[in-house]
């Protein structure tokens, strides 16, 4: 069984029908991500109405909004697994006070998360040594960097901190030499796999939009790389998933 930990589901055409492929695909659990406020309630509806999808509740760093209370009010559905997606995007954000203004939101999350005990959904893109100093400030959380597309002196740091890091489709890019060198370097047993759908369809969809059951497309070449047997790498990381996101098996511990 696969896990895709990383999807937007509401942002589907029809996302009962995509399930509905993933599931015949061998796609086992599914991880719907919040970004914003205006949209979580989409998030949490499709995660009420399917038993094998869970939930993300966070602020994207691309959303300029400095009121997070909602974030709070959200953590105690029973399908939210998570805080994020939350961090820091320097490639969108060229201006110093817009980058100031993500470091604060992430920072905020990142405090939330070291309150509540939650794991949280990291995106990072041209910060890598903000990124690293932010969670280097939080020792205790734990989570996952996601669609990682940056340098391994980031995932090292993260690795240390007890962090997952999760790969998309991404790494079946043709330029993607960067993301190739890290994921092999990775350990298995701190490896997530990921869409990040509707965007960014692997080899040999690339150019359709994405969903859940191109993560296997992933997987599979993610293993080749690695020299890994397929369904080890599958079952590592679906465990990997369990593992960092206890409330999946009705653990409330993270």
């Amino acid at each position: 069984m696969l896990v895709d930990s990383h999807c937007h589901l509401n942002l589907l055409n029809d996302p009962d029908a995509a399930l509905t492929r993933a599931r015949a695909a061998g796609i086992g659990r599914f991880l719907c991500i919040g970004v914003d406020e205006t949209r979580i309630d989409e998030v949490l509806a499709v995660a009420d109405k399917h038993a094998d999808v869970w939930a993300t509740v966070g602020q994207h760093p691309d959303v300029a909004a400095d009121d997070l209370g909602w974030i709070r009010a959200r953590l105690a559905h029973p399908r939210v697994v998570a805080l994020g997606e939350m961090g820091l995007d320097f490639q969108h954000a060229v201006d110093t006070r817009d980058r100031h203004a993500q470091c604060a939101r992430f920072e905020q999350q990142l405090e939330l998360a070291q309150q509540t005990g939650l794991p949280i959904v990291v995106h990072t893109r041209a910060a890598d040594a903000e990124t690293q100093a932010l969670i280097q400030r939080f020792p205790g959380v734990r989570g996952v960097l996601h669609c990682f597309t940056e340098s391994w002196t980031l995932a090292s740091a993260a690795l240390d901190l007890g962090y997952c890091v999760s790969i998309s489709g991404i790494v079946t890019f043709r330029n993607a030499e960067n993301v190739r060198a890290v994921a092999a370097r990775l350990p298995l047993d701190r490896l997530l796999v990921e869409t990040d759908c509707p965007w960014l369809a692997p080899v040999p969809y690339r150019g359709k939009p994405n969903e859940p059951a191109y993560v296997s497309a992933t997987a599979a070449f993610l293993a080749a790389l690695r020299g890994d047997d397929v369904e080890t790498f599958n079952a590592a990381t679906s465990d990997n998933f369990v593992r960092l996101f206890p409330r999946v098996n009705g653990r409330p511990d993270a």
